[in-house]
């Protein structure tokens, strides 16, 4: 609760332009904030608020290739970081290995918080590229090359057209 409470009032001093995504299959809405700095999902009892708590504290660090801080960090060294911080779990650097060697496919329609969604955004067919977080309700958060780390929603056109595979990472 102290964690949505925070959230909400982060937003409050933020005049950017949100965009109100609905949910038909959990009948729920949330706002995405274009500002990127902000989360704006509402947090259950069974939701991982160290997740969330962490996802927070990176949102609106700048895009760097090779770059695994908060200061700059493309998507597989955003990921990693978010495991090893919150999960104690060490992942490859790089977002194609990821998948490979760190987790079992599983069904889009399966997705869970910490489950990853992986995309292929060049040209080459079914070759990953880029990584992102799920959260909930078709949310999921990622290091965007244009972006920075911002939340996105899974259904975008962008993202549809560019989605490769989702997976579960393997307990180690």
């Amino acid at each position: 609760m102290a964690l949505l409470v925070i959230m909400v009032a982060g937003m409050a001093g933020c005049h950017s332009k949100k965009k109100v995504v609905e949910n038909n299959r959990t009948n729920t809405t949330h706002r995405v904030s274009d500002e990127w700095r902000t989360l704006d999902i509402k947090l259950g009892r069974g939701d991982n608020k160290r997740l969330y708590k962490e996802v927070k504290s990176w949102l609106g660090t700048p895009y760097k290739y090779a770059g695994s801080s908060k200061s700059g960090t493309d998507c597989s060294g955003f990921v990693m970081e978010v495991y090893k911080e919150v999960y104690h779990q060490k992942l490859e650097r790089n977002s194609q290995k990821i998948f490979e060697k760190n987790c079992y496919e599983i069904n889009k329609g399966d997705l869970k918080e910490g489950d990853l969604i992986f995309f292929n955004t060049g040209n080459k067919k079914r070759r990953i590229n880029h990584v992102g977080i799920y959260l909930k309700e078709n949310m999921f958060v990622h290091a965007s090359s244009s972006r920075g780390v911002v939340v996105s929603d899974v259904r975008e056109t962008y993202y549809v057209k560019h989605f490769v595979v989702a997976g579960r990472v393997r307990k180690d």
